[in-house]
C-alpha cells in the first residue's frame, strides 16, 4: 500500500518469506521490543530502528528465517518425547536441535545462511560465552550448539565466541567427539538425530545424575549441593524444572577449571569473611557464635577486595520517583493484563502457601479455667454430679515468629520481556499473600543508571584513567515496596518493571549487600531474603578495566558472608541460569512461567525450616 511505512513494508516482506519457508499460509509475524519468540503460528522478531539500520534488519531476517524453518522441519512432539529432564541437559538438547534445523534449512540458500549467521553474531554479543574467562563461565548449551553447527555446516564459531569456546572445546571433544561426528550423519532424520544427541549427553555425563570424577575433588561441596537440591526437588512438587541434581551434573565443564580456580575463590571468600569480623578464622563455627548477639551488624561491614570508583552518582530511589503517576497507572494496567491468564494458577499456589503458614499458627486451649468459653465436652460431669462446677476453656495462640521477607529482583536488560513480567507478577501475588497472614514484605530491584558506565566512567576518564578503578558504573537501587507499606499503596509501583529503558546492567554483589543491610536493620525475629536473577553479574564498563571475574568474585564473597555469618536466611532463584554455583540454597528454572510456583515452594520451605 502507498501509505505503508518502511517498517510496515519490512514486516510484510518478512511475514511473506516466513510463510513460504514454513510452507504454512497461516503463519503471522510481528515485531517486538521484548525477546524474540515463537508460539504456534505466531512469530515475533526484534523490531529494527525507524531508519532500518542494515544490521538490525539482518538480525530480524535471521530470527524470522530460523523460526520459519523450525515450523517446517521440527516436530515438537518428537522433540519433547526425547528431551531430558535435567535443566542444563535440556538446554543443550534444544540448542543441538536448533543447530540441526538451521543447518538443514539453509542448505543451498546463501541468503538464509547469511541471515542466520548475522542473527547468531548478534545473539552471541550478549551471551556469557563472549565474556567467559574461565571454563565454568561458559554456558554448555551455547558451546555445544556452536560445535554442532560447525560439524553440520563447516562454519567455525564467530570471533565473538571463539575464545570462550576454546576453553571447553577440548573437554567436549575428548568425551563426545565421536557423537558430534555421528550427528552430521542424521541431519535429515530428527528421531535418529535426537538419539545421537541423547548419547552425546550421556557421554558428557549430563544425564542420569552421574557425577564427574573431578567434581568429587571439590572439597566436599557436592554433598551439600546434592542435599540442597534434593530438598528443592521435594519442595517443587509438581514442577517439571527438575533443577536439582541435574544442575550439579550439568556443570561438568567446571570440574577441571574449578580445580584451579575454585579453591582460590573459596580461600578468598574465607579471607574476606575473616576480615569482616576481625577474627583469625581458626576458631571455626564455635568461635563465631558469640559475635552475632554481642555486636550490632551495623558495626560489622564486610571488608572485601572490591571498591567502587565513586559512589557520588549512585542512587536509592522509590519507584514512584522514577515515573509520573499517569505512566505508572498505564504500566500497572499493562501488568494486570499480563496477569490475566496466570491469575488462576498463581492464586492456587498463593492459597497453598497461605494454608501452610496458617498451619504454623494452630491454636491450642487451656482447660479447667474459672472463666472463658464454656467447655461443652465436660458438661457430662455436671449432669452426673450437680455439685461439680462448670468448666471453661481459654484459647491460646501458639508462638508464630514475627517475620519479614525481602524480595530482591534483578532488573538487568537480560530480564527484558517475559522474565521481568513473571517476576513482577509473582512479587505482586507474594506480597498480597503474605500480607494476609501478617508477614511483612519488601520488594527491591537493582540495575544501573546507564549503559557503559555513565557518569562514573566519565569521572574516571577525566581523572586520567587510573588503573584498577573498581566498579565503574552508576548504581540504581529501586524500592518498589517498603516492608511497612501495605500492598494497596505499593501495587502501582510494581508496574514500573514494565517500563521500557529501565533495565540495564546488573551488579549483584553490592545489591545483595544493600538488601541485606535493609533487612538486618528490621526488628522482626525471622528474616528471609530471596534473590531472583537470570545470570551472573555483568557490567561492561567495570569488566573492561578490571579482571573478568571482578564482579563475580565479589558476589561470591558477599554470599559467603551472609550464608555463614548472618541470621538472614538466603535463597536464590535463577531463571535460565545456574545459580547453584553461587548460593547454597538455590534452584534453577528454565522457564519464567515456573517462577511463581517455585517462589511459593521455596518460601514455604524457609518458613518450615526453623
Amino acid at each position: 500500500m502507498a501509505n505503508e511505512t518502511p517498517t510496515e513494508r519490512l514486516r510484510n516482506v518478512l511475514a511473506g518469506t516466513a510463510r513460504a519457508l514454513s510452507n504454512d499460509a497461516e503463519v503471522e509475524l510481528s515485531f517486538t521490543a521484548d525477546a524474540p519468540a515463537q508460539s504456534g503460528k505466531q512469530i515475533k522478531v526484534p523490531m529494527p530502528g525507524r531508519s532500518l539500520p542494515a544490521d538490525q534488519v539482518a538480525e530480524a531476517r535471521g530470527f524470522a528465517d530460523s523460526f520459519a524453518l523450525r515450523a517446517r522441519l521440527h516436530d515438537s512432539g518428537m522433540h519433547l518425547k526425547g528431551a531430558p529432564r535435567e535443566a542444563v541437559a535440556r538446554s543443550v538438547f534444544d540448542a543441538v536441535e536448533t543447530a540441526r534445523v538451521e543447518a538443514l534449512g539453509s542448505r543451498g540458500y546463501a541468503g538464509i545462511a547469511a541471515n542466520l549467521e548475522h542473527s547468531l553474531e548478534m545473539r552471541l554479543r550478549s551471551d556469557p560465552i563472549a565474556r567467559a574467562r574461565t571454563r565454568d563461565e561458559v554456558p554448555l548449551s551455547t558451546a555445544i550448539g556452536l560445535m554442532v553447527r560447525e560439524r553440520l555446516t563447516g562454519k567455525s564459531a564467530p570471533a565473538t565466541a571463539a575464545p570462550g569456546l576454546a576453553l571447553v572445546s577440548d573437554w567436549i571433544e575428548d568425551r563426545a567427539g565421536a557423537d558430534l561426528d555421528s550427528l552430521a550423519l542424521a541431519i535429515d532424520d530428527q528421531e535418529t538425530f535426537a538419539q545421537f544427541a541423547s548419547k552425546m549427553l550421556e557421554d558428557l555425563e549430563l544425564t542420569e545424575g552421574e557425577m564427574l570424577p573431578d567434581d568429587d575433588e571439590e572439597g566436599g561441596n557436592d554433598d551439600e549441593g546434592t542435599e540442597d537440591q534434593e530438598d528443592e526437588g521435594e519442595e517443587q512438587g509438581e514442577s517439571e524444572s527438575d533443577a536439582g541434581e541435574g544442575d550439579v551434573d550439568a556443570r561438568g565443564e567446571q570440574s577441571e577449571s574449578e580445580g584451579d580456580q575454585g579453591e582460590g575463590e573459596e580461600q578468598q571468600q574465607e579471607e574476606g569473611l575473616d576480615e569482616a569480623d576481625g577474627d583469625s578464622g581458626d576458631e571455626g563455627e564455635d568461635g563465631m557464635m558469640p559475635v552475632r548477639p554481642n555486636r550490632p551488624w551495623s558495626d560489622l561491614p564486610p571488608q572485601f577486595e572490591y571498591q567502587p570508583y565513586t559512589t557520588k552518582f549512585d542512587e536509592v530511589i522509590a519507584a514512584t520517583d522514577l515515573c509520573e503517576n499517569e505512566e505508572l497507572d498505564r504500566l500497572r494496567s499493562y501488568l494486570d493484563q499480563q496477569m490475566t491468564h496466570l491469575q488462576g494458577a498463581v492464586t492456587k499456589l498463593a492459597n497453598r502457601l497461605q494454608r501452610r503458614l496458617m498451619a504454623q499458627q494452630n491454636r491450642s486451649w487451656d482447660f479447667d479455667q474459672e472463666e472463658g468459653l464454656l467447655d461443652a465436652a465436660r458438661l457430662a460431669r455436671v449432669v452426673v454430679n450437680p455439685m461439680q462446677s462448670l468448666s471453661y476453656k481459654v484459647e491460646r495462640d501458639t508462638e508464630f515468629r514475627d517475620t519479614v521477607v525481602t524480595l530482591l529482583i534483578d532488573n538487568s536488560g537480560s530480564m527484558r520481556g517475559r522474565p521481568i513480567s513473571i517476576a513482577a507478577i509473582s512479587a505482586d501475588i507474594l506480597a498480597r499473600t503474605l500480607e494476609r497472614v501478617g508477614v511483612k514484605v519488601e520488594i527491591l530491584g537493582f540495575t544501573t543508571r546507564a549503559w557503559k558506565g555513565g557518569q562514573s566512567r566519565e569521572a574516571w576518564l577525566a581523572d586520567g584513567r587510573p588503573p584498577q578503578p573498581g566498579r565503574l558504573n552508576d548504581l540504581r537501587h529501586i524500592v518498589y515496596k517498603q516492608a511497612d507499606e501495605p500492598w494497596r499503596r505499593a501495587k502501582k509501583s510494581l508496574g514500573l518493571m514494565m517500563r521500557e529503558g529501565l533495565l540495564k546492567e546488573n551488579i549483584d554483589g553490592e545489591a545483595l549487600l544493600w538488601a541485606h543491610g535493609r533487612i538486618i536493620a528490621r526488628p522482626e525475629d525471622r528474616k528471609l531474603l530471596m534473590v531472583i536473577s537470570d545470570g551472573a553479574p555483568v557490567d561492561d564498563s567495570t569488566l573492561s578495566v578490571n579482571s573478568g571475574a571482578y564482579l563475580e568474585r565479589h558476589l561470591r564473597q558477599v554470599i559467603g558472608w551472609i550464608e555463614q555469618r548472618s541470621p538472614v536466611k538466603l535463597v536464590a532463584i535463577g531463571i535460565g541460569h545456574d545459580v547453584t554455583r553461587y548460593y547454597q540454597k538455590a534452584v534453577t528454572i528454565m522457564d519464567a512461567e515456573q517462577l511463581a510456583g517455585t517462589m511459593m515452594e521455596q518460601l514455604a520451605g524457609l518458613f518450615d525450616d526453623d
